[in-house]
């Protein structure tokens, strides 16, 4: 990865606007039905205080038992209403929001799928990762829990407000003495919680890339004694997380203490307001408590609106770095598909570095002539993955060039490198779902008999057929377990079915065993078959299979041609040769291809 990091793009307020808006424009008719359940819900719980009230008054004139019959049934209805009706309104509202946050997250796998390598190379996958995990986590829990209650809550506020006024002006304005204190307090919380959210994810992303970086590179790290600073820089970044953390905690605790102030003003003032009123005879006893009661229950719809708030705080730092992938332009289709005409790689003065004053390739030159089969050697450290991944496109280099074709690599659109070339690491992944669906990812337009030819291409047709349901049996997480050589076979048969020119193999049989090593260099042999190959040997039968051998040291090209000719010149590959050789018992190499 290159040193110098620019993070992806965070949206700003007004462009979260306009997305939602643009998503939300389909659902406006769902979205009205869910305000009016809420509005329903918050106006009914509004009669339990008057009903209370009338209570009061009934028992102070010293009414009979059944008097108070007929106003306790009344709150056993409404109680059974309004628990339907806020029920049903926060449920059409998750809905809502659930539906709105769907649609932004295939908009955003939309455009990250799309970008440029080099661009999430020079973000960093932890800036990507950390937006696709605890970004659309903290929004998805903001979308089910908060915008509902904070929706039906805000209702609650103002219809209780409305409601005080009612009973008597002068109470109004004595629980609005609480207001500028809590209007204050919300002013200064969110004012200074977004920034502190925004910070503590951008600190979060970047503690992550590190620890990304730091497993990645472990090799390079090792081989350059760098442990001290790795760790270092990993201390920092967890050290700015907790200081971020503390810093939160020290928020809500201002804010806590400062709305109990306003609660306590407010209440005081309703209470003198009330007892006055009542001594006056402008209103009854039964009117001053239910003002009471209304007073006392804004407590818990106030601190939910601000409670919420925090947390819908929370999600907009996430919904800023999520909206800001989803807003980006996405490429758009060229008029004429980027094409590779033959399959031949030329590299050309390629330096690359992950730290700054430490090159993993130093002015490397390669040359791969259409449908030569290349292999990679090195020691561990030496650099030969860090070149397979630039030639297939997913590391950017960091000077030089890399040409497949007559076209430049950095020319071609993400289509046109797909076509001209593809890389096949160790790593292979099994996609959850029917095989054949797992296929048809390279491929979505292939038949079935396309899908069973490419298994059987690479070896791997006797197994699928085998299996329950054959191409719809469901692989994967939750599914039918394929094993490490079944596994890579499939990432090969995927290659045979994308069908690019030239096929790139990082260790591709480093997982399994010997007897499954012997059984993937075969797949790997037919699919190379007919492409342009660079192979990272892991096995150096593959290198004595292929047409030439590069031997990498320290990041530079020292040595160079056909199998025997190396092994006949008695240098650093030919020792290695030995090496191998002895460990095995004289291993035969196998014949170069023809």
């Amino acid at each position: 990865m290159s040193t110098h990091t620019v993070l992806l793009p965070v949206a700003s307020g007004p462009r979260i606007r306009a997305v939602l808006g643009e998503l939300s424009r389909p659902h406006r008719g769902s979205a009205a039905v869910a305000v009016v359940v809420l509005v329903a819900g918050a106006a009914v719980s509004l009669l339990v205080a008057p009903l209370l009230g009338e209570i009061v008054d009934r028992v102070a004139r010293r009414q009979g038992a059944d008097a108070v019959l007929l106003p306790v049934l009344g709150l056993a209805g409404i109680a059974v209403v309004q628990g339907l009706l806020a029920a049903l309104g926060v449920a059409l509202t998750a809905r809502f929001c659930e539906t709105l946050l769907a649609g932004l997250r295939e908009r955003f796998v939309d455009r990250a799928l799309h970008l440029p390598q080099a661009r999430i190379e020079s973000a960093g996958a932890g800036d990507l990762t950390s937006r696709v995990t605890d970004d659309v986590s903290a929004v998805s829990d903001s979308v089910r829990e908060a915008v509902p209650e904070l929706a039906r809550a805000a209702l609650m506020v103002a219809l209780t407000l409305v409601a005080l006024a009612v009973l008597d002006w002068r109470f109004l304005l004595a629980a609005l003495l609480a207001s500028p204190i809590q209007v204050w307090t919300a002013r200064a919380f969110l004012g200074r919680s977004e920034p502190l959210y925004t910070a503590q994810r951008i600190a979060g992303g970047a503690q992550q890339q590190h620890l990304l970086d730091t497993a990645a590179g472990l090799s390079t790290v090792r081989a350059l004694r760098l442990h001290d600073r790795h760790a270092t820089g990993i201390a920092e970044r967890a050290a700015e997380v907790a200081r971020l953390a503390v810093a939160v905690v020290r928020l809500h605790t201002q804010l806590f203490a400062r709305l109990n102030l306003a609660e306590f003003i407010g209440l005081a003032a309703v209470l003198v307001t009330g007892f006055w009123l009542v001594g006056s005879g402008a209103t009854t006893i039964g009117t001053a408590s239910a003002a009471a009661l209304y007073f006392v229950n804004l407590f818990t719809p106030i601190n939910v609106v601000l409670f919420q708030l925090d947390a819908a705080q929370t999600a907009l730092a996430g919904l800023r770095r999520l909206v800001g992938v989803a807003d980006l332009r996405r490429p758009p289709e060229p008029d004429e598909p980027a094409t590779v005409r033959g399959a031949r790689v030329r590299v050309r003065g390629l330096t690359h570095h992950y730290v700054e004053g430490h090159p993993v390739l130093t002015d490397v030159d390669l040359d791969v002539a259409p449908g030569e089969r290349v292999a990679l050697v090195g020691a561990s450290g030496a650099g030969k993955s860090t070149l397979a991944g630039i030639v297939a496109g997913v590391h950017a280099a960091g000077s030089g060039t890399v040409e497949i074709g007559d076209a430049r690599l950095d020319d071609l659109d993400a289509d046109g490198r797909r076509r001209a070339v593809t890389l096949v690491t160790q790593e292979s992944h099994v996609f959850a779902g029917p095989l054949a669906g797992d296929l048809r990812l390279a491929r979505p337009d292939a038949s079935d008999d396309e899908l069973l030819a490419a298994l059987d291409r690479v070896g791997a047709g006797g197994w699928a057929r085998a299996l329950p349901d054959g191409l719809e049996t469901v692989v994967g997480d939750g599914g039918h377990r394929l094993p490490v050589v079944a596994a890579q076979q499939l990432a090969l048969a995927r290659v045979v079915l994308t069908d690019p020119r030239v096929l790139v193999l990082d260790e591709a049989t480093a997982e399994a065993g010997s007897a499954g090593a012997r059984a993937l260099e075969e797949s790997a042999e037919a699919a190379l078959a007919g492409r342009s190959g660079l192979v990272v040997a892991h096995r150096l039968t593959q290198a004595a299979a292929a047409d030439r051998v590069v031997v990498l040291d320290a990041g530079r090209v020292v040595e160079e041609g056909p199998h025997d000719d190396l092994v006949a010149a008695g240098d650093r590959y030919a020792r290695l040769w030995e090496a191998w050789t002895g460990a095995r018992g004289g291993e035969p190499a196998p014949s170069p291809r023809s």
